[in-house]
């Protein structure tokens, strides 16, 4: 009996270490965009919206006016590279690619390509937290870079119930959290960024009305958070709108989302970038 009660007391000692908080969603706003847009990476600089749109001979960076929602700038890729996260650093724009090893640099002023940099394995998403690059490879793990060399300051292993989450996609940097989209599920999850624990998931299943869905509306992916009044929008692969949303609590009563099984992760980033040719074979369309 005492082996039994102890037992259930270390039991219920580690509960609160499992414990994640489980939001719903509201729409509080929503902006009409382009359904050309394969959207992969999605930033809000001031009143600038940065959006990495992916496909093999469609991959392009553009700049929007956020508030109007015109296009200002657009930076076509080479056709063979598909395009992935982006993020804006101290006057830079970083845009990643799926799979040709590569990232490119942009200046931030008018998207003047500057310099390509190596990232072995895939691209995925990519935010910073003002002094480091952090990125995802389609694994469960977030590497964080030094921007001013691009050499790899560490990996970390994101884990939710105590098990690695792998697919992180889309990312952002967020009140000191990092929120990821998790690739092919209609949830958010908000990670710890010291001990790589999933802190909060949101559900938001129905946020695209099943009447918006036409040929060719993809998942969803993307979101940005608007420093400026806080908000947090977020949006889909050739969806037509923008949401702004604001989470809301779950009932205990209401079911988590489902969590995807574990993969292996694909090689780290070990040296600094090169300025290599781009090596990318088209393959599967999209991801």
């Amino acid at each position: 009996m005492l082996r039994i009660a102890l037992l259930t007391l270390a039991v219920l000692l580690a509960l609160p270490a499992l414990a994640q908080s489980q939001y719903g969603f509201k729409v509080v706003d929503r902006k009409p965009q382009s359904r050309d847009n394969f959207v992969q990476g999605l930033e809000i600089v001031g009143n600038h919206l940065y959006l990495s749109s992916g496909l093999y001979g469609q991959s392009r960076l553009r700049r929007y006016d956020f508030d109007s929602g015109e296009l200002l700038l657009e930076r076509p890729l080479d056709p063979r590279l598909f395009a992935e996260g982006v993020t804006v650093l101290n006057g830079k724009v970083y845009q990643l690619t799926w799979r040709a090893g590569i990232g490119l640099i942009y200046q931030q002023a008018d998207l003047t390509p500057l310099q390509l940099f190596r990232v072995p394995g895939e691209g995925w998403g990519i935010t910073n937290n003002g002094k480091q690059l952090i990125y995802s490879d389609g694994s469960h793990l977030l590497h964080f870079v030094d921007p001013a060399t691009m050499t790899l300051e560490r990996s970390l292993a994101v884990r939710e119930y105590d098990v690695p989450l792998p697919f992180l996609n889309e990312l952002e940097w967020v009140e000191g959290r990092v929120w990821a989209n998790v690739w092919r599920s209609n949830r958010l999850v908000i990670i710890d960024p010291d001990s790589g624990e999933v802190e909060a998931s949101v559900n938001l299943e129905g946020l695209l009305p099943l009447e918006e869905y036409q040929e060719g509306t993809d998942v969803l992916n993307g979101i940005a958070h608007d420093r400026r009044d806080g908000g947090i929008w977020v949006t889909g692969k050739r969806w037509p709108w923008l949401y702004r949303i604001e989470r809301v609590p779950l009932r205990e009563d209401q079911p988590a989302s489902s969590r995807p099984q574990p993969s292996k992760p694909p090689p780290l980033l070990a040296r600094p970038p090169t300025t290599s040719a781009i090596t990318e074979e088209p393959g599967p369309e999209s991801r």
